[in-house]
């Protein structure tokens, strides 16, 4: 009888080892399924270290590649290829977060069931939220500079309309001709996975903490002489504003003003503000993750504190999450996740609430005011715009421009973000490139 129950438990063991196994190899295989069938070394999937099937299209349905025979056909527009480069991807597989390498298994049809046989027999498509012909339009801008970015994407249903990144180069060519020592950060898209000194379109993230986190704001004045001493140093504006009030010093982008408002904040307010507002963590874009921002609110050194809350000091941004929070304050303090890949019937993932819906009035009327009284409406003929340019000093380098701002458009709800590095004045250079793509997105 004890040999019968000792033989019992050693297969009831036996048998509980085995339904362990049984479910973490499940388990796996749900989580990892799709990274085992698009491994490198399946040559079912690939011809000659590229996918051997699959196609990407445009939202208008554009062919931008299509995979087969041990090679990539690209768009027959070069202007479209160089365009959509780091979405799409090069040959290499260089872009680690390019389509070709982060949908691969879309690309190849992977499904849980049946693997990578197709049950159709033909290959698999993808198509992406992008337009073609306004990406073309956002490179043909950047182009005329060293390097840079342009995002828009509607803040009602996350579709990524624009994403270009320059410098890039025509896939065709299977490899750019780089010099050794080359710098120039080709193979990585700005938008997604590069930071930068955001100088003055900081100044609408401590407005909103100036509006929900001090009272008086509405009281607010501030005599611009040019120069604002802080702890027996000097902190300078562009020129003297004169007499500004809270709007009035958006408008004016007044540096003197905004280190006053920065201090009654406070460093931890601060530091508060930039997580809740997205701005040091990372988005979800369909696999796809984002760089996060970082920022340094030093609470014992008041100058580094001002200089912070003014958009320079130790102050980087993603673009990607800067267009995020611009889309929340056009849709009353949340906006649309982004997202890359078109579908015909999906319910938008939605941020967590950044600002209170009043908040986000305010500012709305603030970045009009930006509009109307700084940058001119006349330059942006036909848009309802609302913005904040940014020109952000860095060592050893021209300032980088910025533009980001939104749409009041209830067909074209658009937030947006231009950043250009080496490039001096946003309003004579990061400003107009977002008009011409803008009237592309909307009048195209």
């Amino acid at each position: 009888m004890r040999r019968l129950e000792r033989r019992a438990i050693i297969c009831m063991t036996l048998a509980a080892v085995l339904l362990a196994g049984l479910f973490l190899f499940v388990v796996r295989y749900v989580s990892y399924g799709a990274e085992w069938a698009t491994f490198y070394g399946n040559q079912a999937v690939y011809n000659g270290g590229v996918l051997a099937s699959g196609a990407i299209y445009d939202v208008n349905g554009v062919l931008l590649s299509e995979n087969g025979g041990g090679s990539i056909n690209y768009n027959d527009d070069e202007g479209i290829r160089i365009a959509t480069m780091h979405t799409v991807g090069d040959v290499k597989g260089n872009v680690a977060t390019s389509a070709q390498n982060v949908f691969r298994d879309k690309l190849i049809g992977y499904n849980l069931v049946t693997g990578t046989y197709k049950m159709s027999g033909k290959n698999e498509d993808i198509t992406l939220t992008l337009d073609a012909e306004v990406c073309k339009t956002a490179y043909e801008g950047l182009s005329q500079y060293k390097a840079g970015c342009v995002g828009i994407y509607n803040y009602k249903t996350g579709e990524i309309l624009c994403k270009v990144s320059w410098p890039s180069f025509d896939p065709v060519l299977v490899e750019p001709d780089l010099a050794e020592d080359d710098t120039s950060g080709v193979y990585i898209d700005r938008f997604l996975s590069g930071t930068f000194v955001p100088g003055s379109i900081f100044k609408t993230v401590t407005s909103a903490a100036v509006i929900e986190t001090t009272s008086d704001y509405d009281s607010f004045v501030y005599e611009c002489s040019g120069t604002r001493e802080v702890n027996g140093e000097d902190l300078n504006c562009a020129y003297a504003h004169g007499t500004v009030d809270f709007p009035g010093a958006l408008a004016s982008s007044c540096n003197g003003a905004f280190s006053v408002l920065t201090e009654r904040v406070g460093a931890a307010n601060m530091k508060a503000y930039v997580d809740k507002l997205g701005l040091t963590t990372r988005y979800d874009i369909d696999g796809v993750s984002n760089a996060a921002g970082s920022f340094e609110f030093p609470s014992d050194v008041a100058l580094n504190l001002d200089w912070a809350g003014i958009g320079q000091y130790h102050d980087m941004v993603n673009p990607c999450s800067m267009m995020v929070y611009m889309g929340a304050i056009a849709s009353g303090g949340k906006a649309a996740v982004p997202k890359l890949l078109h579908t015909a019937i999906s319910l938008p993932d939605t941020t967590d609430r950044m600002i209170e819906d009043a908040t986000a009035k305010k500012l709305q009327e603030m970045m009009k005011q930006d509009v109307v009284e700084s940058y001119g409406e006349s330059n942006f003929p036909g848009l309802d715009i609302y913005a904040k340019t940014g020109t952000a000093e860095v060592a050893g380098h021209d300032p980088t421009a910025w533009f980001a701002g939104f749409l009041k458009d209830k067909d074209h709800p658009y937030a947006f973000v231009v950043c250009i590095e080496d490039a001096g004045e946003a309003l004579y250079t990061a400003a107009p490139l977002a008009n011409s793509v803008l009237q592309a997105a909307v009048n195209g």
